[in-house]
């Protein structure tokens, strides 16, 4: 297996090409024009995350279905399990944004809101 890994950073809309090394202390990163790519760079290979926008079921409205987003980035390997708990869920409108539709999705302590006012 290589120590080298070449990713792209999705932190920002620049999209630097990273290559990020590991090394017997830790990890090397190059190519990222700020602090936040360093960061990504070892996160991604380290324990990689991301926030889910999706949508949930809907009553009581125009609309048939809410978009909802996680309030903070939950670990990869867990997205499918939560698109599959999300798609159990219906609400009912009135819905501000930020209402917080799921508590602490699957013990992750992230809360799942709502992205739109209905």
């Amino acid at each position: 297996m290589s120590n080298i890994a070449n990713i792209t950073c999705i932190v920002c809309p620049m999209g630097c090409p990273l290559q990020v090394t590991k090394l017997d202390n830790g990890y090397k990163v190059e190519g990222n024009t700020c602090k936040r790519g360093e960061k990504y760079g070892v996160e991604e290979l380290t324990n990689p995350r991301r926030v889910i926008t999706t949508t949930v079921k809907l009553n009581g409205s125009y609309l048939n279905l809410l978009p909802v987003k996680t309030e903070d980035s939950i670990p990869k390997g867990m997205m499918f399990e939560i698109m599959k708990e999300l798609d159990k869920i219906t609400v009912n409108a009135p819905i501000n944004v930020g209402d917080v539709i799921v508590e602490n999705i699957l013990g992750t302590g992230v809360n799942v809101v709502s992205a739109k006012a209905v």
